[in-house]
């Protein structure tokens, strides 16, 4: 099932990537658990979910703060991305937003605007095969003020030489569509995976 779009003609579709064009969000709280419970840090399942859209090293470095541990950002988030890594074989696309891909694809152009690594985005798109469908990836690292800033959104709408208010932005987390309303684009909510 597609999901509803609000009307508009839209010049340029703008994806989130985990829990938006990737089914991967219960994967990366798998490795994210696993890797911080090696440090002795706990990562509630509705604070995983609440935080979507930062990036690993501000989640790593508010843990460290609230729990009072000291964990080395470096270390922890490669770990997380390795664990991250062995589950990419069963990953899936959300159904719903492959279905606005395949529709649009060639005749608006993509980007991906992500909290994650650029590593961890490749991976997960060229694990699903959509990889040559995105141009454009904005990820962890090529923006300074992370969701909900509007950064993010307003950089890839630039690499795409599309004005913001011509943007359709689709997002899995508050964080996001937050940024995307800032941005001026409007944005459709992709239902986490217990609703979809």
């Amino acid at each position: 099932m597609r999901l509803p779009l609000p009307d508009g003609d839209f010049r340029a579709y703008l994806f989130d990537c985990d829990g938006t064009i990737t089914d991967s969000m219960p994967a990366h709280y798998r490795a994210w658990t696993t890797a911080l419970g090696e440090w002795g840090a706990s990562f509630p399942e509705d604070l995983f979910y609440a935080w979507g859209g930062r990036t690993v090293a501000e989640i790593i470095e508010d843990l460290n703060e609230q729990q009072g541990l000291a964990m080395p950002v470096a270390t922890v988030a490669s770990r997380r991305e390795a664990l991250f890594q062995e589950s990419l074989g069963e990953m899936q696309a959300v159904p719903g937003v492959l279905a606005h891909i395949e529709e649009a694809y060639q005749r608006v152009p993509f980007a991906v605007v992500s909290g994650s690594t650029r590593e961890s985005v490749t991976a997960s798109l060229t694990a699903l095969g959509l990889l040559d469908r995105f141009p454009v990836l904005v990820c962890a690292g090529d923006y300074a003020k992370p969701k909900p800033d509007p950064e993010a959104y307003l950089t890839a709408a630039h690499l795409l030489s599309v004005p913001p208010a011509d943007c359709l932005v689709f997002e899995d987390t508050d964080l996001g569509v937050q940024a995307a309303e800032a941005a001026g684009m409007a944005a459709v909510r992709v239902p986490p995976p217990w609703l979809r």
